[in-house]
């Protein structure tokens, strides 16, 4: 039998392949097509439309860098959104902190939260939080009529086309402002800065979001199965800086348990390539 493996292409000259052992699930949601697939050097990985959301074997490092940074910056947080994140594992990392007092989260395709609970309980896991109050809809629709004010809003969407194109939007990055306490910050996924598609998706959201929030940072990570390994992510906030702001000494104190994020990589993780530096200052 010949071998099986997943091919996703990361621009039309760049395929990224990974050795498949098996196809755990596959099905058509009313919303994309969801896939679980086993592989040896990876482990279980969810694909959406054909895309790789995450594996179990990388996961946590897209999954601490959207809660870890904001949470150091504003360990006070008490109220939290979290728009998408249907794989638990945004849940799981602020299920870590027991000053947060409220999580809701707006993920529209309810199957996705379904297939994860049933096949990578490694970050479903997150779902079992008793103070996470699930909303199945449209994440635009829930900021647009939330009379909540939250803390901290992550933005763990998909990229933008498909069902996550209305989370790069400005009227939604708008709708987050209005959403967000004195204190509050937003994070979002940044795309990578490297291939010039997702190059231009991310300037157009670095774009967005300074126009609306008045402090706007960008900051990176490593990550082995997305697209060029080089990751970006935005915290944007109306008072508080991603550096100046940050009690590494409180963080610490809180002894929270990670594998990739620290408060020394927290300073080094804003410090940016020059390309990148360039990229956004273009905008």
């Amino acid at each position: 039998m010949d071998d099986l493996w997943y091919s996703e292409y990361h621009t039309p000259n760049v395929k990224f392949s990974l050795k498949v052992s098996t196809q755990l699930h596959h099905e058509v949601s009313e919303y994309q097509k969801i896939s679980v697939f086993d592989s040896p050097e990876f482990g279980r990985f969810l694909t959406l439309d054909g895309i790789m959301m995450l594996t179990q074997r990388d996961e946590f490092i897209y999954h601490e860098m959207m809660t870890h940074p904001a949470m150091a910056v504003n360990p006070e947080a008490k109220k939290v959104l979290v728009i998408g994140a249907g794989d638990g594992g945004v849940l799981r990392e602020l299920g870590k902190y027991s000053g947060i007092e409220k999580i809701d989260v707006v993920e529209i395709d309810e199957r996705v939260v379904g297939v994860c609970k049933e096949f990578l309980p490694q970050t479903a896991c997150g779902f079992d939080d008793p103070r996470v109050a699930l909303h199945f809809q449209d994440g635009l629709k829930f900021v647009r009529h939330t009379e909540q004010t939250y803390d901290l809003i992550i933005v763990d969407s998909t990229d933008p086309f498909g069902p996550g194109e209305v989370l790069f939007t400005k009227e939604f990055y708008g709708n987050c402002y209005r959403a967000l306490s004195e204190k509050g910050i937003l994070i979002n996924q940044h795309e990578s800065p490297f291939y010039q598609e997702d190059a231009k998706a991310m300037k157009s959201a670095h774009k967005r979001i300074s126009h609306v929030f008045p402090i706007s940072f960008v900051y990176q990570a490593h990550i082995p199965t997305y697209p060029s390994g080089h990751w970006l992510f935005g915290l944007a906030s109306k008072t508080l800086y991603p550096l100046e702001d940050t009690g590494a000494e409180k963080w610490n104190a809180l002894g929270i348990k990670t594998k990739y994020y620290n408060t020394e990589l927290h300073h080094g993780a804003f410090a940016l390539p020059t390309y990148v530096k360039e990229l956004l200052s273009d905008e």
